[in-house]
């Protein structure tokens, strides 16, 4: 059973204990992943969506349903394919006739979104107008039928997946619509030891499932305080620094940038870094954030938001390339760290 909204984690040490226990839970089904767990965690304490990108068979799913066992939230899973339609994900109005009046009139039937955490399987296997209905629920918190809006429940968050290796019959997000994601999260193969542990634990008998650890209170709880944490003024200058020089035809761009990027990031992406700092100083159980904080959330926030030209391309050189070159070229300020 969850805590009550009451004893929520107040400070650096409860959120931490807080977040762990929800790790314990994922343990009993998630073998390794620990860095996708945690970026996925950073989004759900700053109030954001991620996108999560992997080949088949890697527990992209899994491992959000078993998150969404691990809270005590509602949960539901849309399976995107080229046939579904935007009333399918956010629902409709149908005719209704009352049994004792006999008036009728129109009544909105919830869609699947109308839950805490969605999960968005394959998204790209639908089309933009039915994507668009989606990304739009995800930015305003509402659907809007008849003219009249629905809002969403609170907390709401977006766990979307994406397999990046088969194009054919898909739909690739535009980048205006992948900026709604605070993170893109590359979720990767398991090394050996978590392999055998896989092999060992999924070919015998069923396991026990995640039972849940924490309730909406707590949740909301811990983003106001994800919010309320002070961050030093040398630190946004940090995460401004980091975003200006990405853009190329800038003054403040860095040469590699204007030579290897058709994009740069938004002012989002910076809104971004400093949000989801704060998250992982807490998570770590710090009273502060520090520049280490803002460059260990770089790489997944810059992932969908700098854009790889042809020159880059042609040298084997990827988003997560450039960002690491970014972060090694722009100095830390470390005086109040």
């Amino acid at each position: 059973m969850s805590t009550s909204a009451e004893t929520a984690p107040q400070n650096p040490g409860q959120l931490q204990d807080a977040v762990q226990r929800v790790r314990a839970e994922l343990g009993k089904v998630i073998i390794g992943q620990d860095e996708v767990i945690n970026e996925v965690m950073i989004a759900i304490l700053t109030r954001s969506h991620a996108l999560l990108v992997g080949v088949p068979g890697l527990a992209k799913t899994l491992l959000i349903s078993s998150l969404a066992e691990s809270l005590d939230l509602s949960f539901k899973r849309i399976q995107f394919t080229p046939d579904l339609m935007p009333s399918d994900i956010t629902g409709t109005e149908v005719i209704y006739s009352d049994p004792e009046t006999s008036e009728r009139r129109f009544k909105f039937l919830p869609g699947p979104i109308f839950a805490n955490i969605i999960l968005a399987d394959e998204i790209n296997r639908t089309p933009p107008k039915t994507q668009a209905s989606m990304l739009e629920s995800m930015q305003e918190r509402k659907v809007t039928v008849g003219g009249e809006d629905h809002l969403l429940p609170n907390p709401f968050f977006v766990l979307a997946t994406q397999n990046p290796i088969e194009q054919e019959g898909t739909y690739p997000l535009p980048e205006a619509q992948l900026d709604r994601f605070m993170f893109m999260i590359k979720v990767d193969y398991p090394d050996e030891e978590e392999e055998f542990q896989i092999l060992k634990a999924y070919t015998g008998n069923e396991g026990t499932r995640p039972n849940p650890v924490l309730g909406a209170g707590e949740i909301l709880n811990m983003q106001r305080a994800v919010r309320d944490m002070p961050v030093a003024d040398h630190i946004l200058r940090y995460a401004e620094r980091l975003v200006r020089v990405t853009r190329p035809g800038s003054e403040e761009a860095l040469e590699f940038c204007s030579k290897w990027l058709t994009w740069g990031a938004g002012p989002r992406a910076g809104l971004n870094l400093v949000l989801a700092a704060k998250a992982n100083a807490l998570l770590n159980g710090q009273s502060h954030v520090s520049c280490d904080d803002v460059a260990t959330v770089a790489p997944p926030i810059f992932r969908h938001r700098i854009i790889p030209n042809f020159s880059a391309q042609s040298e084997g050189l990827t988003a997560d390339d450039i960002t690491s070159k970014i972060l090694e070229s722009v100095p830390k300020d470390r005086k109040f760290d």
